[in-house]
């Protein structure tokens, strides 16, 4: 990297950082929460692998992590404030109409009881049953890149239906026991809402049913859902003849049916994969809700094949008619985006160190990491480059925090106090 363009990108930063700060001022009420909130995001941002309250509050130069800790629980502010400010942060940065919003979950290990839904689930993160907390995410995943827009903590019903626990975790009264997909349909639903620019949703099998197709259907949304090999299709189409299992259909799929396309750029180059799509059945929207357009749309099943092992991977798919199966193949590919984000969420920017054990807690530090993570997209996108390593950019944010520049603000003068 030339001296230039290091100059040029710890400028970008600066000024991303100093104008994130701008955005969320007005969600603290005093001037010494807004400096403990600012001093969070320099944590967060800054090079230390882990971003533990003692850490940041060292990197802060604070005598201990109280300051840290009263940004999370001790202190009034509303997270899901802070939420929809990075939303309108990740869409103002990144928007695009064909965009797709990938919903994924992540564990967060955990020991004890106490921590705010902690139990013992299984998670992907560690590939088992263990005791951890459950999150679940909405990324916007577009051309442009790509960041977290919401999350929510997963209660399980050993929590709610137990209302001490509840309170001493201080969990809203409001807050009831709802299923990951009924998680994901409220993101889906407040996206729609705030017209975040997406045309498709993508998500493995957790959330490949029911209320989240229907309620997308109705938003003229596509979608490539996961599905188990035992989900049940049927043709509407009195010319096609299928029905059955996916797994059985897919038996029935000849070879000259599969074409090879690349879901996606990984580490080693295109991440190929064979692939076959049976449209079901075409028909207008209104054949659904009355109340819908006329416009054509085509109901499908997607398979994947891996390569190296021929292992069959299965989506329920939603589309306008005409829509190729490359395009198919490239939505589902960038779910790979959200794996990509929780693992630099995690390993860089302080996603795995949450130590509260508080509801408010746990989605004020989630959304904190949105924001920093946010920033990442944001001087990638206007870097006008390839994307650089997310270590390389940890190390010029955190010599941004770390110099003195005016854009620690008021959590440099609080540091000092």
């Amino acid at each position: 990297m030339s001296s230039a363009s290091l100059e040029s990108t710890l400028e970008l930063w600066s000024t991303t950082l100093r104008q994130a700060k701008q955005r969320i001022r007005p969600l603290f009420a005093a001037p010494s929460v807004a400096a403990s909130a600012n001093a969070f995001l320099d944590g967060l941002l800054g090079g230390e692998r882990r971003k533990t309250g003692w850490m940041r509050a060292e990197a802060a130069g604070d005598p201990g992590p109280w300051r840290q800790q009263a940004i999370l629980g001790r202190t009034h502010w509303d997270a899901e404030a802070l939420r929809d400010v990075v939303c309108d942060y990740v869409v103002e940065t990144l928007a695009s109409p064909d965009a797709v919003l990938v919903i994924d979950e992540t564990g967060f290990l955990k020991q004890g009881k106490a921590s705010c839904g902690v139990g013992r689930q299984y998670t992907g993160s560690a590939g088992k049953i263990t005791n951890c907390q459950i999150g679940v995410f909405a990324a916007y995943v577009s051309d442009q890149g790509h960041a977290f827009i919401d999350r929510r903590l997963y209660l399980p019903k050993a929590w709610t239906g137990d209302p001490a626990r509840l309170r001493a975790a201080h969990v809203p009264e409001a807050v009831t026991f709802a299923t990951k997909p009924r998680l994901a349909l409220a993101m889906i639903e407040r996206a729609v809402q705030a017209e975040v620019p997406f045309a498709w949703v993508a998500a493995d099998s957790i959330y490949g049913v029911g209320e989240i197709e229907l309620a997308l259907r109705r938003a003229y949304k596509g979608y490539v859902l996961g599905v188990t090999g035992q989900h049940h299709f049927w043709s509407w189409d009195a010319n096609l003849d299928v029905v059955g299992t996916a797994a059985d259909i897919a038996k029935g799929i000849s070879d000259q049916d599969w074409v090879r396309l690349s879901a996606g750029a990984g580490t080693k180059g295109p991440r190929l994969f064979d692939w076959a799509y049976l449209p079901l059945a075409t028909l207008r929207a209104d054949a659904l809700d009355a109340a819908l357009d006329q416009s054509l749309w085509t109901r499908g099943l997607l398979v994947r094949r891996s390569l190296s092992d021929g292992a069959l991977a299965y989506f329920t798919t939603w589309c306008p008619a005409g829509t190729p199966v490359e395009r198919l193949a490239m939505v589902e590919g960038r779910r790979w985006a959200i794996e990509d984000a929780f693992e630099t969420a995690k390993t860089e920017l302080g996603l795995a160190h949450i130590e509260s054990r508080s509801w408010h807690g746990w989605h004020r530090h989630v959304s904190l990491v949105m924001l920093a993570f946010a920033m990442l997209a944001r001087v990638r996108r206007l870097a006008n480059g390839p994307p650089p390593k997310t270590t390389i950019i940890a190390k010029l944010a955190g010599a941004v925090v770390h110099s003195g520049d005016p854009a620690r603000g008021d959590a440099a003068g609080a540091a000092a106090h």
